[in-house]
């Protein structure tokens, strides 16, 4: 998925907006963006906008394990059969199981109403406190369980947590923030995931939006967190590969075909050997949006 765009669970208004965007999925969160004293009202209102006719894969973020508000969350949301649960602020593997088993609970409760034992995803923000990022350098997320789909940074919530100043702005991140990020991508190649990359707080800011989207692309990650409905467009744009990429990777894919046996093959002039055919057969993966979860 190219995009995952942010709706606050307490607004059926910014919901219905949010559903008439081209957003490939929709994370609606009751974390961070609904009021202590409206997460109730926003998990009740959930049950109705998850029944709602769907055009996006549909995720839910949950508040943090150490809330302890999971199983109220969860117990608001599985009825409607999420796509997705994101965990807040997951400080290593250990949380993914404990999601994991919640889920496997849920799931059990539904049974009866056709829910598939399993199905539902985990989309894991792992760089939000300097655990989660000590974490990442310390452990493998490989195998920590089928239902981890991706690992997604955030720079905001890691900013408090290391003491540092906000960022002020721009298309760059101060080096802490960076190594988050890049070890959240390294951390999501090694454990076979989607590795999404975070949201850019600017709303306004559309040139920090598809420069920020360009470079991660460049760099591995399979799509991009947003706030609002104005930066679906330039994030697809990155996303979504240039006619001359395509046809390169046809020729890549082709010569391959061509000579199942080879290791290394001649193409335009310069060497190509197996990695290129995987980045050749991920573009052509990237044509086919939306991708599934």
């Amino acid at each position: 998925m190219r995009s995952l765009l942010f709706v606050p669970a307490d607004s059926r208004r910014k919901f219905e907006k949010a559903s008439m965007s081209k957003a490939d999925a929709l994370i609606l969160d009751l974390e961070d963006s609904v009021a202590p004293a409206m997460k109730a009202e926003a998990r009740e209102l959930l049950g109705s906008l998850l029944a709602a006719p769907r055009r996006q894969k549909l995720f839910v973020r949950v508040n943090a394990l150490e809330t302890g508000l999971v199983p109220l969350d969860l117990a608001a949301v599985m009825p409607g059969r999420p796509d997705g649960i994101v965990l807040p602020k997951c400080s290593g593997p250990d949380a993914v199981r404990q999601l994991g088993h919640y889920l496997d609970v849920g799931e059990a409760c539904q049974d009866a109403s056709g829910a598939q034992v399993g199905s539902t995803r985990i989309l894991a923000i792992v760089t939000e406190t300097a655990e989660s990022v000590r974490a990442l350098a310390a452990c493998s997320y490989a195998n920590v369980s089928p239902r981890l789909w991706g690992m997604m940074w955030g720079g905001e919530d890691l900013t408090a947590s290391l003491g540092a100043s906000p960022n002020n702005g721009g298309v760059s991140y101060r080096e802490p923030i960076r190594l988050a990020r890049n070890l959240c991508l390294i951390a999501a190649a090694a454990a076979g995931v989607e590795a999404i990359d975070a949201v850019a707080p600017d709303i306004d800011n559309l040139h920090a939006i598809a420069v920020e989207a360009q470079e991660a692309r460049r760099d591995g990650f399979s799509g991009k967190a947003i706030i609002h409905p104005t930066h679906v467009e330039p994030v697809h744009a990155a996303f979504t590969p240039a006619p001359e990429e395509v046809a390169w990777a046809l020729r890549v894919c082709e010569a391959f075909a061509s000579q199942p046996d080879a290791g290394v093959l001649r193409l335009d002039g310069k060497m190509v050997d197996k990695p290129h055919l995987r980045a050749a057969e991920r573009i052509f993966g990237q044509t086919n949006w939306p991708a599934s979860a």
